[in-house]
């Protein structure tokens, strides 16, 4: 089973759905889909799991990714990811759920081209190639 196939068996767990529906859905035997949820902590009855898993994500006890146990450290804000792979795994496939306000969009001063960046940054340029043509080839 692939990183995707175990993102999309614990979504499908979530909405509430059975071992039998999500191995039909993403194409896998009932056994592997049983065996992966009851090693992730999403074994058991629907609703209860459901339950279960929505409670602990609330307290920030697992993972969002891979639904792992997360250690808190003593100070600082609650973690939502075990590890650095995780969380970048989970912004990939869920980057509606950021804070995307700081957005920018500008014309780039060689090609002319619109182009969005993210942040405070100021830049002039839509990559390094034109920033080179406009500070070597111009005359």
């Amino acid at each position: 089973m692939t990183d995707f196939e175990a993102a999309q068996v614990k979504e499908m767990r979530l909405k509430g759905m059975g071992y039998r529906a999500i191995a039909e859905a993403l194409g896998l035997s009932r056994d592997i889909v049983r065996n992966h949820c009851k090693a992730k902590g999403m074994g058991g009855y629907v609703a209860a799991t459901v339950k279960n898993l929505k409670e602990r994500e609330v307290q920030n006890g697992i993972c969002l990714c891979c639904g792992k146990e997360t250690e808190q450290a003593g100070t600082g804000r609650p973690r939502k990811f075990c590890s650095e792979k995780c969380r970048r795994q989970w912004w990939k496939a869920h980057p509606q759920e950021g804070n995307r306000k700081a957005i920018v969009t500008k014309k780039c001063e060689c090609c002319g081209r619109d182009f969005s960046f993210y942040g405070s940054r100021h830049p002039k340029y839509c990559s390094h190639d034109c920033y080179i043509k406009a500070r070597f080839w111009r005359d």
